[in-house]
């Protein structure tokens, strides 16, 4: 993906691992690690499910960036269970590796061997400098429970006193606790859901319209709000890019 905009995302997590470079502009994000800016030049990279948002400083920013699935990402690096540790980094080696596997991903014909190599090069490179073994924190027993339900059936309207009594707590307590835990609220975790879903939907070939119901949206033009405000693209616009 390659996207100029000037907008500012909330917080949202994705799926994906996610690897990319700023080309052009200045940014500001929240991260794991607080906030952090990066330059024209800088590597971008954030784990799944990790929470982060971004917001231009002086204007718009440019950048391309790659999801990459988790499962890849654990084949390549021989089942490794790693996280990525800098969410804004000053890498010219890293930068200049992934110019190259964008290249080849988006060069056609494609050449399979020459974009697994430079897939191969890249995350060899990611994991000397850019991971490290993390100590794996549980969610608390509420707050997993919540998490759980909404992960299980996004589609599936909710209520906040549905998920207080799922988890045994009071309703102000469950929103703070899954905001302090996961970093958004539940309502903003379920759109984020939804979103995810529509994208599913969509590389499966289904229409907007079709899309926009099964994901729980309550009309397209609801669908089209969300999708745009997390990934700054129609979904429209996204499901041209598919085909």
């Amino acid at each position: 993906m390659t996207l100029l905009s000037s907008r500012s995302f909330p917080r949202h997590a994705h799926d994906q691992f996610g690897l990319g470079v700023l080309l052009d502009g200045a940014q500001r994000s929240w991260s794991c690690v607080g906030q952090v800016e990066s330059q024209p030049g800088d590597a971008i990279m954030v784990n799944p499910g990790e929470m982060h948002d971004g917001m231009p400083i002086g204007g718009a920013r440019a950048w391309r960036m790659l999801h990459l699935a988790p499962e890849l990402v654990a084949r390549e690096l021989d089942g490794a269970d790693t996280e990525l540790v800098h969410p804004s980094v000053r890498d010219p080696i890293l930068a200049a590796l992934f110019v190259r596997l964008f290249a080849r991903i988006t060069q056609l014909p494609a050449d399979l061997l020459a974009v697994e190599e430079a897939l191969a090069r890249t995350l060899a490179h990611v994991a000397r400098n850019h991971v490290t073994h993390p100590r794996v924190v549980p969610p608390s027993g509420p707050v997993a429970k919540a998490r759980q339900r909404l992960d299980d059936a996004p589609a599936e309207a909710t209520s906040l006193q549905e998920l207080a009594t799922l988890t045994g707590l009071s309703r102000f307590q469950l929103v703070r606790s899954f905001a302090r835990e996961v970093g958004v609220t539940p309502h903003a975790y379920l759109i984020q859901r939804r979103v995810s879903r529509v994208r599913q939907l969509l590389a499966a070939g289904a229409t907007l319209a079709d899309a926009a119901l099964q994901a729980g949206f309550a009309d397209q033009s609801h669908m089209n709000r969300a999708f745009v405000r997390q990934f700054g693209v129609t979904p429209g616009r996204y499901r041209a890019a598919l085909a």
